[in-house]
């Protein structure tokens, strides 16, 4: 057995009714702090009034979609000069994201570029960061168990990480009673991005004996909820869903993604488009890739045989059945998300170069992965 190695966040506190600890918890990190939530400050109107409760003074910044560098600009700008001691993200992946830079980069010297990947330095943060708290309220991105933050450059047609192993949250709150109700579109996007976080990490190149303990029995059970989800609202579902998603944050930090995220990370960049959809779209054509380009199967093929022991069909099958399955359920293709097939060979190219496509189990070539575009299209 090769050496690997595996970080965590601090603490993490999995199931219903474990966010009503969260007050106590985030008040004895300090008696200042900011919550970056999503657009709707009422969803995070219990928390700011309970901590308000426990005598914290409290700095609110809602973060209405994914993060770029001009609203990380203002929200740093906005959160130094409140001088926390803490920083608590309540939302979706993008709350959580945007939470977790502004921990990092709050008591650190240097400017934003010094950190940021690919477009910037990508320097290690000077200093340590400030406590950071996650609390999910979607089951997708796992982004409660990972130690970047990803942000977005329209101006660079990019999303790149602050990445420093120090950024993983000193405690992940993980209540999927948080994720009740979540619009069905959204659970939807946000379900694929976790079954794909479950996948691509065993089909992984890094994948290590504690990644493959965390995700392979979660494969099938997560796609099972997800299409519990799509029927009817389910309390067991959320549970099994925001389970799926948590390892698969784990997963991705220690044992890295694949074409699914290489690809996604380009792709919204220069559009619009919400990540989940993006990595929703994309999965069933980059399995597809991936069984036709690797010379061992035995991972693939047994990937594929869980996806078509919930979807049905047969395992041959499975990439093109979860594909269709996710049309038949709203996704959008990759056109109708605002990609032209115009932009195909260049969000090709510049996927190569990311840090989740080194994961992938086999080396694309950028014909290849025009043709997983045109195939999500």
């Amino acid at each position: 057995m090769n050496s690997f190695g595996f970080a965590l966040p601090g603490r993490v506190m999995f199931g219903r009714g474990e966010a009503q600890k969260a007050p106590g918890l985030i008040r004895s990190c300090g008696a200042r702090g900011v919550l970056v939530h999503g657009a709707d400050a009422g969803r995070a109107a219990w928390l700011v009034q309970a901590l308000r409760g426990e005598g914290a003074e409290v700095l609110t910044l809602a973060c209405g979609s994914e993060p770029t560098l001009s609203m990380l600009e203002d929200a740093l700008a906005q959160a130094k000069g409140f001088r926390p001691d803490w920083v608590a993200g309540l939302g979706g992946g993008a709350a959580l994201d945007l939470g977790k830079a502004l921990a990092g980069l709050i008591p650190a010297p240097g400017g934003i570029m010094d950190h940021l990947e690919v477009v910037g330095r990508g320097l290690p943060l000077a200093a340590a960061p400030l406590p950071y708290i996650a609390l999910p309220t979607t089951a997708g991105t796992g982004a409660e168990a990972t130690r970047n933050a990803v942000i977005g450059l329209p101006e660079h047609g990019r999303k790149v990480s602050i990445r420093d192993e120090r950024m993983l949250p000193r405690i992940a709150i993980v209540d999927p009673a948080l994720t009740d109700n979540c619009p069905q579109a959204v659970t939807l996007a946000s379900g694929l991005d976790a079954i794909a976080q479950v996948i691509e990490p065993y089909l992984s190149a890094r994948a290590t004996p504690f990644t493959d303990a965390l995700v392979r029995p979660v494969i099938a059970p997560g796609l099972r909820a997800l299409a519990r989800l799509m029927q009817a609202e389910d309390a067991d579902a959320r549970d099994a869903l925001a389970w799926t998603s948590l390892c698969g944050g784990i997963a991705l930090a220690n044992g890295g993604l694949g074409a699914v995220h290489g690809l996604a990370g380009v792709i919204g960049g220069v559009t619009p488009a919400a990540h989940g959809a993006i990595c929703g779209a994309l999965l069933g054509p980059v399995l597809d890739m991936n069984r036709r380009l690797v010379a061992d199967k035995a991972r693939i093929d047994e990937v594929c045989g869980l996806i078509s022991g919930v979807l049905g069909g047969s395992a041959a099958d499975a990439p093109r059945t979860l594909f269709e399955w996710t049309r038949d359920r709203g996704l959008p293709g990759l056109e109708a998300q605002g990609l032209s097939r115009a932009q195909h060979a260049s969000v090709a190219e510049a996927s190569l170069s990311s840090s989740s496509m080194k994961g992938n189990p086999a080396v694309p070539t950028i014909d290849e992965l025009q043709a997983v575009m045109l195939a999500a299209s």
